[in-house]
């Protein structure tokens, strides 16, 4: 297969790199040169350009049998999320028109998810989310599956919790700098997923997703903010952060929520099994990683 992956950095690089090990030819898009090296060492041949910007799209090759879009907005505000996500999606779509590809898995997010009550939520749950990034993604999806109901495009839709591993985890971060805090009881859920994982469910989508579905991409356990800071605490052999009160007003402003994200439909219909099933697992691995290399950093009480 041709396959192209937009926005090959922290997940489309090692996703490109398993692809081109099982013989596909890959093309990775980014909207710089800097890591041009870096894709050609692992097989991919680089592309540049800015799905916000049509007009670099322009000359470049567009006709891919497989394309994942794994664009990220770095933190970016709501206007990043409707250039990067919602006009950059219509590009793209725009941009593969003449050719369409077999298959587009897109990488959304579990924040469509507004519950907040703590409750199991699957594909079919209300999405009403409270603040505007989470409704522009929301937006992109719609856009994708109304293409892929009128059979214009193949759109298959990853909601993507949480991602960790090397080097990234928010939460674990925040821990191992003495600057995370429990929220009031610690009850508020957390849904993550192991980038190894992710990459896994990735290769599924673009094997056997189907057209027009959605497919929550989550480990198999959701934990309660307490027991995941408790958890590190005793295999670190620090102290659990400090508790804070909660803000309403600040968490109405994140959009912070509470809600147990089922990943049953991914694994029912792709098929897909994890490496790193739950936190435990996939932090035990990162820890020891971290302190074979020397680099964790625990700074003292």
């Amino acid at each position: 297969m041709k396959c192209l992956i937009v926005g090959c950095g922290y997940v489309g690089l090692p996703l490109g790199r398993e692809l081109v090990r099982r013989g596909h030819e890959v093309a990775g898009l980014r909207r710089n040169p800097t890591a041009e090296n870096e894709l050609k060492a692992a097989g991919i041949r680089p592309l540049v350009g800015d799905v916000t910007r049509p007009e670099t799209l322009a000359g470049l090759p567009h006709e891919f049998d497989w394309v994942v879009n794994c664009v990220a907005s770095r933190g970016g505000d709501a206007e990043d999320y409707r250039r990067i996500y919602l006009q950059g999606t219509r590009h793209l779509m725009e941009w593969l028109s003449a050719a369409p590809p077999q298959k587009f898995v897109h990488t959304g997010s579990t924040s469509v998810y507004g519950q907040t009550d703590g409750s199991l939520v699957k594909e079919t749950s209300p999405t009403v989310p409270s603040v505007e990034t989470a409704r522009v993604l929301l937006e992109t999806e719609r856009l994708l599956l109304a293409a892929a109901g009128e059979h214009r495009f193949p759109a298959v839709i990853l909601r993507v919790a949480g991602i960790y591993g090397p080097d990234r985890g928010h939460a674990f971060k925040q821990f191992l700098n003495n600057e995370a805090r429990i929220e009031g009881d610690g009850s508020r859920f957390l849904n993550m997923i192991h980038r190894d994982d992710l990459i896994s469910c990735l290769l599924a989508a673009l094997k056997n997703g189907r057209a027009g579905e959605i497919y929550n991409t989550v480990d198999d356990e959701p934990v309660s903010q307490a027991n995941f800071f408790q958890w590190l605490a005793e295999e670190l052999g620090k102290d659990p952060p400090p508790v804070a009160p909660e803000n309403p007003e600040a968490n109405r402003k994140r959009g912070v929520t509470n809600k147990r994200v089922s990943n049953r439909k991914l694994k029912m219909e792709l098929g897909c099994q994890f490496k790193y099933p739950n936190f435990r697992i996939g932090y035990s691995a990162e820890i020891l990683r971290l302190e074979r290399a020397g680099q964790l950093d625990v700074r003292p009480d």
